[in-house]
């Protein structure tokens, strides 16, 4: 069984390990294969995250 550190390739939307695609196309690493299958979900709620903080940033400003 492969071990990691663990990266999900935005190329092919598949969980690799370090011997996968370049690093211009990955998350990562990961310690697990599972972090790494959350990737996407992660960055969705960083993203989410940093809005929030942007919309409440401005708000304060008005």
């Amino acid at each position: 069984m492969a071990q990691g550190p663990w990266f999900y390739c935005l190329k092919h939307h598949a969980v690799e390990t370090r011997d996968g695609c370049a690093e211009r196309h990955r998350l990562g690493p990961y310690e697990t294969r599972a972090e790494a299958e959350d990737a996407l979900e992660k960055v969705a709620e960083r993203n989410e995250a940093a809005d929030a903080a942007d919309r409440a940033w401005d708000e304060g400003r008005n």
